[in-house]
Parts: structure tokens; sequence; C-alpha cells
């Protein structure tokens, strides 16, 4: 989480109230600082004009003050997986990535399916994500999908359950959705148009973004 600080607020002034700790209030140097829930966006496409990445990018640009957002754009820039190469010093492509998941809380994909599975691209990012046994990995880290195809691609989402669940992700469920997004949806802007989807869209990184960072038990 990072923390969007309120400046000027004395502690005196704010009331701190019993019982267990909000995880999303930090008391510290004077000031009450909010913490907000970060997710990593991952489009599965490496197309230009991805549906998939446009579905994140609405997620991005509504998901409001509460929870912050960062889009991976580098999925091709990552190298093929080699177990011989997870070692010191990693590729640049694989440190960055690394890097954005120890920062996140959960992570949201979306994923188009490419010959009844998940692109290669995707799965060689994830096989990279597996290899990597420091503290925020995906190891028991929230996950959700929007799954935005018209056509199901329900072996692509098969697939990523698959792996998602090999890697020891947390699989949200509730966060997981079907928003089948069709390419005349998407604005001039890169943006889903219909506000029916963007609404779904937003309540799934919402579920998602309260089940990674809720206070509750």
């Amino acid at each position: 989480m990072r923390y969007a600080v309120r400046q000027g607020i004395p502690i005196r002034s704010v009331a701190i109230p019993n019982g267990p700790v909000n995880r999303n209030i930090a008391v510290e140097e004077g000031l009450i600082r909010r913490m907000v829930c970060t997710l990593l966006l991952i489009s599965g496409s490496l197309r230009e004009g991805s549906t998939n990445t446009s579905v994140l990018r609405t997620v991005q640009a509504g998901i409001g003050d509460e929870i912050d957002s960062v889009l991976y754009e580098d999925l091709g820039s990552v190298p093929p997986f080699n177990p011989d190469h997870d070692v010191e010093p990693l590729h640049p492509a694989v440190r960055r990535v690394r890097d954005l998941v120890h920062r996140a809380d959960a992570i949201l994909l979306s994923t188009p399916e490419y010959a009844g599975t998940i692109p290669g691209s995707l799965k060689n990012l994830l096989e990279w994500l597996i290899g990597d046994a420091h503290q925020g990995s995906i190891y028991q880290k929230p996950v959700a999908w929007v799954n935005a195809s018209p056509r199901g691609a329900t072996k692509a989402h098969e697939s990523l359950r698959a792996v998602l669940d090999y890697a020891n992700a947390f699989v949200v469920e509730d966060a997981c959705t079907y928003v089948p997004v069709f390419t005349a949806s998407i604005g001039s802007d890169g943006l889903v148009s219909d506000p029916g989807a963007r609404d779904q869209l937003q309540r799934a990184a919402r579920t998602l973004g309260k089940r990674a960072c809720s206070s509750s038990p």
C-alpha cells in the first residue's frame, strides 16, 4: 500500500477508535495518513488495439481515490523463461515486473484466448512470477480476472486458473467477472464506452481491492 497524506491534521483532532486497527489508516509524524490499496493490472495481449488492454485502462481511469492502479505494459519485453537465468542479476524486464508485483496488494488480469489457452507471452510472464521466492511475490497474492471475450474464452480462463492455482495465488472468486466487450464499444480515447460495462468493471476492481486491503479478518 502507498500513503496518501492528508496534510495539516494534528493527531489530537482525530478520534482513534478502540478495537482492531484499521489497515487503511496510519498515524505517523503528527499526520493522519490514509493507506491506499494498489492493484497491478496485467493484460495478456500484445496487440496495439487490444480490447483486453482497453478494459484495464477503463478500470484505471475510473477506479477512484480509494484504490491506486498500475497498468503493466511491458509484456513483450520479458525474455523466455529459463530457470538457468533466474539468478542475479535478473533481466531488467523481469526485475521490473517482479518489483511491481511486490508493491501491489492484488493483481487484476484480462486476457484473450489463443489456440485454446492463454497467450504464450502471458504464460511466460507467469512462469517468471512463479519463480520469485521473495516476500510480496504472487504466492498468496489476491488475484482476479476480467473475461472480456464476446466468444467466452472459457479455455483461456480455465488455463489461467490452473496456472494461478499452481502459483498458489489467492483467486478472489467474487471479483472474477465476465464483461463481453466488442471492438465497436471502445471509444476514441481507448476506453470502454458502454456505461453498464464500465460499472461492472469498476465493481470487480473495487471488490478485489476491498478483499486485498480490508482490515477485516
